[in-house]
Protein backbone atom coordinates (compact mmCIF):
# COMPACT_ATOMS: atom_id res chain seq x y z
CA UNK A 1 0.00 0.00 0.00
CA UNK A 2 1.68 3.38 -0.53
CA UNK A 3 0.88 6.07 1.63
CA UNK A 4 2.67 8.95 -0.42
CA UNK A 5 3.42 9.67 -4.00
CA UNK A 6 6.25 12.26 -5.28
CA UNK A 7 5.51 13.49 -8.58
CA UNK A 8 8.05 15.44 -10.41
CA UNK A 9 7.74 17.94 -12.91
CA UNK A 10 9.66 20.52 -14.54
CA UNK A 11 7.78 24.24 -14.88
CA UNK A 12 9.85 24.91 -17.64
CA UNK A 13 8.64 22.51 -19.91
CA UNK A 14 5.23 23.50 -20.15
CA UNK A 15 2.69 20.54 -21.05
CA UNK A 16 4.92 17.79 -21.24
CA UNK A 17 4.53 16.66 -18.07
CA UNK A 18 0.44 16.45 -17.97
CA UNK A 19 0.62 13.06 -18.53
CA UNK A 20 3.17 13.00 -15.96
CA UNK A 21 1.06 14.15 -13.28
CA UNK A 22 -2.11 12.53 -14.57
CA UNK A 23 -0.16 9.16 -13.72
CA UNK A 24 0.93 10.26 -10.52
CA UNK A 25 -2.68 11.45 -9.28
CA UNK A 26 -3.80 8.52 -10.64
CA UNK A 27 -1.23 6.05 -8.86
CA UNK A 28 -2.20 7.69 -5.49
CA UNK A 29 -5.84 7.50 -5.57
CA UNK A 30 -5.91 3.90 -6.62
CA UNK A 31 -4.62 3.79 -2.54
CA UNK A 32 -5.75 6.82 -1.76
CA UNK A 33 -2.38 8.20 -1.19
CA UNK A 34 -1.15 11.53 -0.50
CA UNK A 35 0.27 13.10 -3.76
CA UNK A 36 2.95 15.43 -3.79
CA UNK A 37 4.36 17.26 -6.25
CA UNK A 38 7.95 18.99 -6.62
CA UNK A 39 9.65 21.21 -9.10
CA UNK A 40 13.78 22.05 -8.88
CA UNK A 41 15.24 25.35 -9.56
CA UNK A 42 18.46 25.62 -10.20
CA UNK A 43 21.20 26.66 -7.65
CA UNK A 44 23.48 29.16 -8.43
CA UNK A 45 26.04 28.10 -6.42
CA UNK A 46 29.06 29.74 -6.52
CA UNK A 47 28.14 33.88 -4.72
CA UNK A 48 30.16 35.57 -7.29
CA UNK A 49 27.54 33.80 -9.73
CA UNK A 50 24.57 35.28 -7.93
CA UNK A 51 26.15 38.82 -8.13
CA UNK A 52 24.67 38.86 -11.30
CA UNK A 53 21.42 38.72 -10.27
CA UNK A 54 18.96 41.41 -7.83
CA UNK A 55 19.44 40.80 -4.50
CA UNK A 56 16.07 39.45 -4.40
CA UNK A 57 15.80 37.26 -8.02
CA UNK A 58 15.73 34.14 -5.79
CA UNK A 59 12.73 34.62 -3.65
CA UNK A 60 10.78 36.01 -6.96
CA UNK A 61 11.89 32.87 -8.82
CA UNK A 62 10.77 30.87 -5.70
CA UNK A 63 7.09 32.55 -6.31
CA UNK A 64 6.88 32.34 -9.38
CA UNK A 65 7.72 28.44 -9.92
CA UNK A 66 4.81 28.05 -6.72
CA UNK A 67 2.67 29.65 -9.12
CA UNK A 68 3.51 27.96 -12.40
CA UNK A 69 3.51 24.72 -10.65
CA UNK A 70 0.20 25.28 -9.09
CA UNK A 71 -0.98 26.03 -12.43
CA UNK A 72 0.01 23.38 -14.14
CA UNK A 73 -1.77 20.99 -11.73
CA UNK A 74 -4.86 22.81 -11.75
CA UNK A 75 -4.54 22.04 -15.97
CA UNK A 76 -4.03 18.31 -15.68
CA UNK A 77 -5.85 17.52 -12.74
CA UNK A 78 -8.48 20.58 -11.76
CA UNK A 79 -8.92 22.64 -9.01
CA UNK A 80 -10.37 20.03 -6.52
CA UNK A 81 -8.12 17.79 -6.93
CA UNK A 82 -5.22 20.82 -7.04
CA UNK A 83 -6.09 22.25 -3.31
CA UNK A 84 -5.40 18.49 -1.95
CA UNK A 85 -1.61 18.77 -3.13
CA UNK A 86 1.72 19.61 -1.33
CA UNK A 87 2.92 21.79 -3.98
CA UNK A 88 7.46 21.91 -3.22
CA UNK A 89 9.46 24.30 -4.90
CA UNK A 90 12.88 23.39 -3.98
CA UNK A 91 16.51 24.83 -5.51
CA UNK A 92 19.50 22.59 -6.25
CA UNK A 93 20.43 19.60 -8.22
CA UNK A 94 17.22 18.21 -9.97
CA UNK A 95 17.69 14.66 -8.62
CA UNK A 96 19.13 15.38 -5.24
CA UNK A 97 16.34 17.65 -4.41
CA UNK A 98 13.96 14.85 -5.75
CA UNK A 99 15.68 12.48 -3.29
CA UNK A 100 15.39 14.41 -0.70
CA UNK A 101 11.98 15.95 -0.88
CA UNK A 102 10.68 12.58 -1.47
CA UNK A 103 12.39 11.33 1.74
CA UNK A 104 11.14 14.07 4.42
CA UNK A 105 7.79 13.87 2.58
CA UNK A 106 8.25 9.71 3.45
CA UNK A 107 6.88 8.89 -0.20
CA UNK A 108 6.91 5.48 -1.44
CA UNK A 109 6.92 6.37 -4.60
CA UNK A 110 8.27 9.14 -7.04
CA UNK A 111 6.72 9.56 -10.51
CA UNK A 112 8.80 11.04 -12.66
CA UNK A 113 8.91 11.60 -16.75
CA UNK A 114 11.49 10.65 -19.09
CA UNK A 115 11.29 13.41 -21.90
CA UNK A 116 13.18 13.34 -25.47
CA UNK A 117 16.75 11.59 -23.69
CA UNK A 118 19.33 12.25 -26.44
CA UNK A 119 21.19 8.91 -27.59
CA UNK A 120 24.07 9.27 -24.75
CA UNK A 121 21.47 8.71 -22.37
CA UNK A 122 19.92 5.91 -24.49
CA UNK A 123 16.77 4.82 -22.60
CA UNK A 124 16.52 8.26 -20.08
CA UNK A 125 17.01 11.27 -19.42
CA UNK A 126 19.58 12.15 -16.95
CA UNK A 127 17.58 13.12 -13.80
CA UNK A 128 15.78 10.59 -13.75
CA UNK A 129 18.81 7.87 -14.64
CA UNK A 130 19.86 9.48 -11.47
CA UNK A 131 16.94 9.49 -9.51
CA UNK A 132 15.94 5.81 -10.52
CA UNK A 133 19.62 5.17 -9.42
CA UNK A 134 19.82 6.33 -6.10
CA UNK A 135 16.61 5.98 -4.90
CA UNK A 136 15.23 3.75 -1.92
CA UNK A 137 11.73 3.63 -3.18
CA UNK A 138 10.25 2.25 -6.39
CA UNK A 139 10.16 4.55 -9.16
CA UNK A 140 7.47 4.67 -11.69
CA UNK A 141 9.13 6.06 -15.32
CA UNK A 142 6.78 7.64 -17.55
CA UNK A 143 7.42 8.42 -21.09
Amino acid sequence: MTNSVLCAVDISNGDLDVNVLKTAAALADQDNAQLDVVTVLPDFGESWVSGFFQADFHEKALEEAQVKLSELCISALGDERNAKIRHVVATGTAYQEILKTAESAGSDLIVIGAHKPDLKDYLLGPNAARVVRHSTVSVYVVR
